[in-house]
């Protein structure tokens, strides 16, 4: 899931505790691959184990970011086939 921010910066911060136990939820689930913010924050990227788009958007739904209305998903599905997370598992 590749995020765009809506909303200026400082209010993104805002929220920015609330994502990040989000995050540490996903985590904890055992669905987060890797996660980051973009460079320039513009946004950020998450990496889940979904099997389909439905299911990632199911997982992102309670994100306060976008309860917020303050940051949109884009969902890209990708299969790593080579490089350090080529073989990675849940």
């Amino acid at each position: 899931m590749i995020s765009t921010y809506l909303a200026p910066l400082d209010q993104v911060d805002k929220a920015r505790e609330g994502h990040l136990a989000f995050v540490d939820d996903l985590e904890r689930a055992g669905v987060l691959v890797s996660a980051g913010r973009q460079d320039p924050p513009v946004g950020g990227v998450i990496i889940l184990d979904a099997e389909t788009e439905a299911e990632a958007r199911e997982l992102m739904a309670p994100d306060p970011y976008l309860l917020q209305g303050l940051a949109e998903y884009a969902a890209t599905n990708w299969k790593p086939t080579r490089g350090a997370l080529a073989d990675w598992k849940r």
